[in-house]
């Protein structure tokens, strides 16, 4: 699979320099990252919608789709396929190959039964600082 995206990625670069009237890749990547996120987002939703519908030749189609859109977005943010294939390993090796890394290294370092950190009732201290003879300071 990585030496498909990665000829994928290559002819993504090379479309860069074509004519938009006639090249969808040159097209989308002058259009700016916004309508390149706009039209990934749109292919994910699609793959997720067919696979829910359980049209599993569909989830293939766009899963296609999904992966040239994501491969021009790459492009576009100057990121090669082998960047992400080293983060993926890197997880791999820290946490196995079914595993997301977790958006902050301090939820690992958290018990699984430990309780958020709550912020405080205004009312609550208001009250509080009212019965200790303080004042109660706004935040």
């Amino acid at each position: 699979m990585t030496d498909s995206v990665e000829r994928l990625y290559q002819a993504v670069l090379t479309a860069r320099d074509l004519d938009p009237g006639t090249s969808r890749t040159a097209r989308l990547l002058r259009g700016g990252s916004g309508k390149m996120a706009k039209k990934l987002a749109e292919e994910a939703i699609e793959v997720a919608i067919d696979a829910v519908n359980g049209d599993r030749e569909a989830v293939i189609r766009e899963s296609a789709d999904l992966i040239y859109n994501l491969t021009v977005l790459w492009a576009s943010a100057g990121v090669h396929p082998d960047d992400v294939w080293n983060e993926m390993s890197r997880r791999e090796k820290l946490f196995g190959i079914a595993e997301k890394l977790p958006k902050s290294t301090l939820k690992l370092a958290k018990p699984a039964t430990s309780r958020p950190e709550r912020r405080p009732i205004a009312a609550i201290d208001g009250r509080a600082a009212m019965e200790a003879g303080t004042t109660f300071k706004q935040r």
